[in-house]
């Protein structure tokens, strides 16, 4: 979603300007036109000859270079550009912006755009934790400035610390999370599954599979990169944690299970890219088995099948690992468990997925049309299921989530008690973390439990607001005001 976008990246005085060099690399790379803004000092740690060298165009350094292509270089600038990037950005420059100060061509740059602009600070750990560069960089945040980092870490100083420059996977992709905010897949929240789970035979083995988690990680930031929330269930991987997405990590089917009913009732679409284990062993060991001369025998048991028990109102996206047969197969699934789509693989191949960069797949939607994809990198093929996707999902309609109308439960057993809607337990943080509920008997402290069974949900109980309200029975309607989603709320009877 990078291509024919334009970036204007500046680079201050700073030692990690050098770094800078990679990020306009892999930017011009992914298609995007650069144009590199040094300061004076910038050109002392890194020669603007570099950034000719991987963008293809030069740096500004003066904004009176008769030279210049650029008309009145820093509103020229200014205007053309879809996103601003400092990186790295000193303490120096980050005063400058935080004052209006504007003497060179990058703080005039700044100044004179509508653009968004990101920061990525970088300097030493005293520098950037003085009080003076705190009020700095929180006024910029205030205005709308994004900033990436710093990092805790070694720095050039020899001294460990607050400052160290963020890595550049991590820019590159805050910039693409906030280039994609008006893409097609904007205001959408997307689940997405990863990787392999794994199954415990014993405190050291495992039945697990061969999935990287690579093809719903290129699923997951892509999704990000046209403008989703993304929530990414995932399984144990190598990977690096996508930037601007909201990981739930998890083991075996039944935590992605869980994991994945908590997520889809705030979900437009979920897609299940990971290779869950479909068998577990039905007792699991508490100590190492000990390797003896006779065979092993376990006996297995099934999985959940998560798209199979999974229920509502969203886009259904399911993955095939076929060795044979892979259209048949693949349509037979589709059908079975009702999916909007399913991307099929052929797992025999060389070339393409499980621990490979690249894939070579068949899309097949819910009418038995299949469209069959060259071999891609993962990302592209990514892309090609989203567009898919963004054509699936009807527009939503609006819900007030300011407040939750909800049905009073009692039981002889467990009393009265706050049962909580499926499609509203999202404004809710997860089972035993507090939260604080207004009452007409003051602010009281409860947090949320798990069901009973399977015909219960996720409550909690309320015994001393319910002393003060005899009259309530099972049945009665109540009403809970979010006041701040995770933290504070207020409970109303009707």
């Amino acid at each position: 979603m990078l291509e024919v976008k334009t970036i204007v990246l500046g680079v201050t005085g700073s030692i990690a300007a050098y770094k800078a060099v990679d990020i306009a690399n892999q930017l011009s790379r992914a298609g995007v036109k650069v144009d590199v803004v040094m300061t004076k000092e910038a050109t002392k740690f890194v020669a603007p000859l570099s950034f000719r060298a991987v963008t293809g165009r030069a740096a500004v350094i003066d904004m009176f270079d008769a030279s210049s292509e650029f008309n009145i270089t820093h509103i020229s600038l200014a205007g053309a550009a879809n996103i601003v990037v400092i990186a790295p950005a000193t303490a120096n420059i980050i005063a400058k912006l935080a004052t209006g100060i504007a003497d060179d061509v990058l703080s005039c740059t700044v100044l004179a755009t509508k653009a968004p602009v990101v920061i990525a600070p970088a300097m030493d750990v005293n520098m950037y934790g003085n009080p003076v560069t705190q009020e700095n960089v929180s006024k910029l945040k205030e205005r709308g400035f994004i900033f990436v980092g710093p990092r805790f870490g070694k720095l050039a100083s020899g001294k460990e610390g607050l400052g160290r420059f963020a890595n550049t996977e991590e820019i590159i992709g805050v910039i693409s999370q906030v280039l994609g905010k008006k893409g097609d897949l904007a205001n959408k929240h997307a689940v997405v599954t990863a990787g392999s789970t794994q199954e415990f035979i014993d405190p050291v083995r495992i039945i697990t599979n061969r999935s990287s988690g690579k093809m719903g990680y290129a699923l997951a930031e892509a999704a990000r990169d046209r403008g989703a929330k993304v929530t990414l269930i995932a399984g144990p991987t190598l990977l690096t944690r996508p930037v601007g997405v909201e990981v739930i990590n998890v083991c075996t089917a039944e935590e992605m299970f869980q994991a994945v009913k908590n997520a889809v009732p705030r979900a437009d679409v979920l897609i299940m890219a990971s290779a869950v284990a479909d068998y577990r062993p039905k007792s699991t060991a508490k100590e190492k088995i000990k390797k003896k001369g006779a065979g092993l025998t376990l006996e297995l048991e099934l999985t959940p099948d998560i798209l199979k028990e999974v229920s509502g109102d969203f886009i259904r996206i399911g993955f095939a690992a076929e060795s044979e047969n892979l259209v048949e197969n693949a349509t037979q699934k589709l059908q079975q468990k009702k999916l909007d789509l399913i991307v099929a693989n052929d797992i025999t191949a060389k070339d393409s997925g499980f621990g490979a960069d690249s894939n070579r797949v068949t899309i097949i939607d819910k009418d038995g049309k299949a469209k069959k994809l060259p071999l891609l990198p993962k990302r592209e093929v990514a892309e090609k299921v989203l567009d898919k996707v963004a054509k699936l999902i009807p527009p939503k309609e609006k819900r007030d989530l300011s407040r939750i109308e909800i049905t009073l439960i009692q039981s002889d057993i467990t009393g009265k008690r706050i049962s909580i809607p499926q499609n509203s337990r999202f404004l809710f943080p997860q089972y035993g973390v507090p939260f604080t509920v207004e009452t007409g008997i003051g602010d009281l402290r409860v947090h949320m439990k798990k069901p009973h069974s399977k015909y219960d949900k996720d409550h909690f109980h309320f015994s001393d607001w319910f002393k003060t309200h005899p009259e309530l029975q099972g049945g009665d309607k109540l009403i809970i005001e979010v006041i701040e989603p995770m933290k504070r709320y207020r409970l109303k009877t009707e």
